[in-house]
């Protein structure tokens, strides 16, 4: 647990990154309001809870078959991160705010949210990437560390994405505005990124 401060930081900095989820539930909430905007959060987040939970217990599966596997898979991961790191910084619409019709059915803003994730593979490889490099194989139990480690995230994801339903409109309006900072964000955001795909990369101790 002695990564775990590391994590929830990191995790954070994440959660923050634009990206499609932000997006639409900052659309859903100015184009249907606040209600809309909460119910598509909880969906988004259910669809980020089957990702981590299916990650974690995948990689607590490698981790107990194969160490190497899964250190051959914390140094694929440390590239992808990187990577992703760069895509972030390059795009400058990061913050775009959609068109959306108004008056959509806030049980479909749920399903809609939950499936955008679940259905997207992109999310279960980020998190393959991400979940593993908090994690030391040497270190025994690792498969409940990275149950609680999944959780943790959609928790923060949750609280998050429900604060930005809520305040969807100022928040929104706030961005648009203020493109500079919006852009600090996206490229602060990618830092990390890659920082932490860096780190997986020249990390002694596996």
């Amino acid at each position: 647990m002695e990564q775990l401060p590391l994590f929830i930081a990191a995790s954070i900095a994440l959660i923050i990154t634009p990206g499609p989820d932000i997006i639409y539930v900052l659309t859903r909430g100015i184009a249907d309001g606040r209600r809309a905007g909460v119910m598509s959060a909880i969906g988004v987040t259910f669809g980020i809870l089957f990702h981590t939970v299916a990650a974690s217990l995948g990689l607590a599966l490698l981790l107990q078959t194969s160490v190497y596997a899964f250190w051959a898979l914390k140094i694929i991961g440390g590239i992808y991160l990187i990577y992703l790191g760069i895509q972030i910084i390059k795009n400058k619409k990061g913050y775009e705010i959609k068109e959306f019709n108004h008056h959509f059915d806030t049980k479909k803003c749920l399903i809609q949210g939950f499936l955008s994730n679940v259905l997207n593979p992109k999310v279960a490889l980020f998190f393959v990437a991400f979940l593993p490099q908090f994690v030391s194989v040497d270190v025994q139990d690792n498969s409940i560390y990275l149950i609680i480690l999944g959780l943790i995230f959609a928790l923060m994801t949750i609280v998050f994405l429900t604060i930005l339903g809520l305040f969807s409109g100022v928040i929104g309006t706030w961005l648009q505005e203020r493109r500079k900072a919006a852009g600090r964000i996206r490229i602060g955001s990618g830092v990390i990124i890659m920082v932490l795909g860096f780190r997986l990369l020249i990390s002694q101790k596996h």
